[in-house]
């Protein structure tokens, strides 16, 4: 037997471009398959639908019976099972989305005819359509409306013990669910898709820790928007430090790549990414003795030191041995170009040894700025970077000693870098930046791109 299609539910979303002003650091893009699989779990394999209706009770049925017929009632008529072999999607552009779903409802009561008192089973395919608006939009939420319920029933089949059945009782039963399902059946429909609204809410609303170092809230940027290929969704992503304090990004709107045939493509965007850096490389000055036990090219840069020292240095004299202080500063910059990431930041070496007294020689105040390459990759539902050194540009900040020549500095420092400073920075990021449960969409097999400004995943 055909099965017909059950809650064809149409949520009109919105209804925005993704060319239109929404300034966001991420964006998303749902397939039909994916949007499918969300609501197949959320509504069915969820078990919410058949919560919901479990304990419908439908009213009494009456006919009052004729010449040729006894008088029928059919009382204490209630579900006993619900069976729903299939759900489907389609996005409807520039409206929302259409969900289909097929199934079967099995009725049970106690049927008295003339005198004859019986059980009564009744097998109902039933067909609901309802409009589904979003509405109010506010700080990442909106509410759903259900609005343009209609229910229609196909094949019904009806068993009694006796096997005698009128075909006045088919007539009857057919009349009188009709009649009494959609007033039953719609509301059920309106408190389902508000819970499923609050449960797919909470994937994209969420804030979550990023180590010790602050918090990330994920929140819906806009009402969702669709076209006929995906459901499109825009994300602001607040970066928090401990304490409060928001570091902020600037993002421009940009059209998605083409989802292909992808279930779930992630647009991140380069000006969160760098609130986010900003975030993790918040690290603690670096000072140790220049030794080889902490630094294998120690020796070669205190020699390197000394050989560029002006002669007769007095200055240089009675002073502890040569130690090292490195400081990050200002805030890293990520800068992601087609198929190429890198991010550009700047270190302070300080090349020190204390007097007698305890007062500190700066022997060389020295600037590196560094462009490390990136590494990228999805671990766990995290955005993994690894940098490695490319190049290093030295300058010279200030010396107490009158050291004005340090071209020979350039490759014991990168050594240094390499060394001592590149393992700090990956150790902060070894954490990995969070990234949103998207509908619950799991990030398994994930490709990535990446492009002018942008890091796309695609799941």
């Amino acid at each position: 037997m055909k099965v017909l299609k059950l809650f064809g539910i149409i949520f009109f979303c919105g209804l925005l471009s993704p060319s239109q002003e929404v300034l966001s650091g991420l964006s998303c893009a749902v397939s039909p398959r994916a949007m499918q699989n969300v609501l197949s779990d959320a509504i069915i394999h969820s078990g919410l639908i058949h919560q919901h209706l479990q304990g419908l009770v439908v009213p009494n049925i009456m006919g009052e019976g004729s010449q040729l017929s006894s008088p029928t009632s059919i009382t204490d008529l209630h579900l006993i099972k619900v069976r729903v072999p299939r759900l489907s999607v389609v996005l409807l552009p520039g409206i929302g989305v259409q969900l289909t779903i097929g199934a079967k409802l099995q009725l049970r009561g106690n049927c008295l005819v003339g005198l004859l008192s019986e059980l009564i089973d009744i097998l109902v395919e039933v067909n609901i359509t309802a409009n589904i608006k979003c509405t109010n939009f506010e700080s990442g939420t909106f509410q759903v409306v259900t609005e343009d319920c209609l229910c229609i029933l196909g094949a019904i089949k009806i068993k009694v013990l006796s096997g005698l059945l009128t075909l006045s009782v088919n007539e009857l039963v057919l009349r009188q669910l009709t009649a009494t399902l959609p007033a039953l059946l719609c509301p059920v429909v309106d408190i389902v898709m508000n819970l499923v609204n609050i449960h797919l809410l909470s994937t994209l609303n969420a804030v979550i820790p990023v180590g010790t170092a602050g918090t990330i809230h994920y929140q819906l940027a806009s009402i969702p928007y669709t076209s006929g290929k995906f459901l499109g969704l825009d994300l602001d992503g607040v970066v928090k430090q401990v304490g409060g304090s928001t570091i902020p990004h600037d993002s421009s709107p940009s059209a998605l790549p083409p989802l292909m045939d992808r279930l779930l493509l992630l647009v991140m965007r380069q000006s969160f990414l760098n609130a986010v850096l900003s975030l993790l490389l918040q690290l603690p000055p670096q000072t140790f003795p220049c030794t080889p036990d902490v630094f294998s090219g120690a020796g070669r840069l205190r020699e390197a030191v000394w050989t560029i020292a002006p002669a007769g240095c007095s200055a240089c004299s009675g002073t502890s041995p040569l130690s090292i202080k490195l400081v990050l500063r200002g805030n890293p910059l990520i800068l992601l170009e087609e198929n190429k990431a890198s991010v550009k930041l700047s270190v302070l070496i300080q090349l020190f040894g204390n007097h007698l007294d305890g007062s500190i020689l700066n022997f060389l105040l020295l600037k590196a700025d560094l462009a490390l390459n990136v590494r990228v990759s999805i671990v766990g539902g995290r955005l993994m970077l690894q940098l490695a050194l490319g190049s290093t540009s030295l300058s010279l900040e200030s010396s107490d000693v009158g050291i004005s020549n340090i071209s020979t500095l350039k490759p014991h420092c990168s050594n240094l870098l390499v060394e001592t400073f590149m393992p700090a920075i990956n150790g902060a990021l070894s954490m990995g930046i969070p990234l949103p449960k998207v509908l619950r969409i799991p990030l398994v097999n994930v490709d990535f791109q990446i492009k002018a400004g942008l890091i796309v995943f695609l799941v």
